[in-house]
């Protein structure tokens, strides 16, 4: 999917700028990783040198990692949630599953990136859970399929705006 077709990912600020951060920090610390393979290159035969191959996968693992966090910033929408008369991305729902009022769960819909940022479990619209329940009201019970093909029935017991 190209990116100008990708979804907006809500983002709050705070989570927003940590992102920020650790992308401009690793792109500050490329010519380190530059610097360690020609260090490493210099030392010999490269097909004996685990040193120079350590320093190349980490070059790909950070280049991996800042095109990731680019297309994600890039396809971020930041900012604090509107009030709404249903579950939306960036809500703190509460559920319980399968008729049993007395066992709740409290869960911020959003994205997992943004999960270091609040002691809450982060489930992503796009997961089956997350898309059971977007647009669902307090009271209102969906089904969704579980990854082993079973049902689940959840009821929405209420929502509202993340405060982190």
């Amino acid at each position: 999917m190209p990116s100008s077709e990708a979804p907006k990912t809500w983002l709050s600020q705070d989570a927003h700028d940590r992102l920020q951060a650790e992308l401009d920090e690793l792109i500050a610390g490329r010519p380190a990783v530059a610097a360690e393979i020609n260090a490493r290159r210099e030392e010999g035969d490269l097909r004996e040198n685990g040193g120079y191959h350590a320093a190349r996968e980490e070059q790909s693992r950070q280049e991996g990692r800042i095109l990731y966090l680019k297309e994600f910033l890039r396809n971020s929408e930041v900012g604090e949630v509107q009030a709404a008369d249903s579950v939306v991305p960036g809500s703190v729902v509460t559920i319980y599953f399968d008729d049993d009022q007395n066992d709740t769960e409290s869960f911020l819909l959003g994205s997992r990136e943004i999960s270091s940022t609040t002691d809450l479990t982060v489930y992503s619209p796009e997961s089956a859970l997350g898309k059971a329940i977007l647009g669902a009201r307090p009271g209102e019970t969906v089904t969704y399929t579980a990854p082993s093909g079973s049902d689940i029935k959840v009821t929405v017991v209420k929502f509202g705006a993340f405060e982190g």
